[in-house]
């Protein structure tokens, strides 16, 4: 996946992540709603990830394909 690629999905995840946040409080409720925003927030930070990876990779002079999705466990475990 190039950055632009990385970008798209990113938005698209955002977009989703948005529409499950202002369904109403019947749609809330349903059941899997959590689990799927919990899903679409992980994903993204699965990319936010690669993205700055990449350009890492980059900066450093290397080859951003290279980069790889790592594991929700190791992203969501990062400290901001």
């Amino acid at each position: 996946m190039d950055n632009n690629e990385v970008r798209q999905k990113i938005e698209e995840l955002v977009k989703s992540e948005q529409e499950l946040r202002e369904s109403g409080p019947e749609q809330a409720r349903q059941p899997g709603h959590t689990a799927q925003l919990r899903s679409i927030e992980i994903q993204l930070d699965q990319c936010w990830d690669l993205l700055r990876q990449r350009q890492a990779r980059v900066h450093a002079g290397e080859n951003p394909d290279e980069a790889r999705v790592r594991p929700a466990g190791e992203v969501e475990g990062y400290r901001q």
